[in-house]
């Protein structure tokens, strides 16, 4: 579906918007790659790997509402990864975190509308579920405003779906480079904030792939939750480290024991998939209907119990040290 069309991805000198271009390029012949980014550095490190000729390189900000309607002008695609994503950073200087991830959020969404985009996907995180830092608060009401901007399109063509997925295995900010480093530099012990602790696991290919498939189902409205496997802390240590003992650090500042990708309380909007979860809309669009049970790809999908709650630490599928060591592997190829 990306031949000969023009994919825009914000954010996208990332882990995931490297990835993203990488496998477009070896997939598909788009007619452009915009990748925008306020960090000329990484642009420039990028170009030097991928400087096939559709590539475009923008420089802005997702705050910049004029920019950013320049550098969609034409865009079929959009895939929205721009956002501060470190919990600690966030707590300590929140309306950075806002300007970013909600202002950032309302912006995409007009560029877009202003553009005739056909479909926009937005990238969330599993902190967005039941949010008890600022990080998964902010990311929780751009959520929110992907979902509404189906009912702000009115007679334009643009279709906004989000996409949740947990902890990306090896990407910048997460455990596994960081205790890689620490390992590398001979520390006497691994720092564990609690032993008790969960994440669901990803990795960034699993992600690219889950987002690509859902520019093929989405209605618009949905948020997409993928079935991924859960790892404890404690396990993945062992894995990376077998022979290092452990040292009990405590909880970091808005941080959680485990983590949520579909609340309890949403379980009356929850359809199950074979792969994957739809979270259904709260509210209801004037222009279509609610009902997500079947998808653009004709997959069938039905109500879970009532009750459910999609959970890191009682997920039916944990890995193994064993496997965890295969995901990293995996990961850093």
């Amino acid at each position: 579906m990306f031949n000969g069309k023009s994919v825009f991805i914000s954010g996208g000198t990332g882990s995931f918007g490297k990835q993203y271009t990488k496998t477009i390029l070896e997939r598909y012949k788009p007619k452009r790659i915009v990748v925008f980014s306020r960090d000329e550095l990484k642009q420039f490190d990028m170009q030097q790997e991928f400087n096939a000729p559709e590539m475009r390189y923008f420089i802005g900000d997702v705050r910049d509402l004029s920019r950013l309607k320049e550098a969609m002008r034409g865009i079929d695609y959009v895939i929205h990864a721009a956002a501060l994503k470190q919990v600690p950073a966030a707590e300590y200087n929140p309306m950075e975190c806002v300007k970013t991830n909600i202002h950032g959020a309302e912006n995409i969404i007009k560029a877009a509308l202003e553009n005739q985009v056909e479909k926009v996907i937005a990238l969330s995180t599993d902190k967005a579920a039941n949010p008890i830092n600022l990080y998964g608060a902010t990311k929780l009401a751009s959520d929110k405003l992907f979902v509404a901007a189906n009912n702000m399109a009115g007679g334009h063509r643009t279709t906004f779906s989000v996409v949740r997925y947990g902890n990306v295995v090896g990407s910048r900010g997460s455990v596994v480079p960081f205790f890689k480093k620490l390992i590398e530099d001979k520390v006497d012990a691994l720092p564990i904030t609690d032993e008790r602790m969960t994440r669901f696991w990803i990795t960034l290919q699993e992600g690219v792939d889950f987002v690509l498939k859902n520019f093929e189902r989405m209605h618009g409205g949905e948020i997409f939750v993928p079935k991924i496997p859960s790892v404890r802390i404690v396990d993945l240590a062992r894995a990376m480290a077998p022979d290092l003992p452990h040292k009990h650090v405590g909880i970091r500042p808005g941080e959680k024991l485990h983590e949520i990708m579909c609340p309890m309380d949403d379980s009356h909007l929850t359809l199950e998939f074979n792969d994957h979860f739809v979270l259904q809309p709260t509210i209801r669009f004037y222009n279509k209907s609610n009902d997500y049970a079947v998808n653009k790809l004709g997959e069938q999908g039905k109500l879970v119990e009532q009750g459910f709650e999609y959970n890191s630490g009682k997920n039916p599928q944990f890995l193994s040290v064993a496997e965890i060591l295969d995901y990293n592997k995996r990961a850093a190829e």
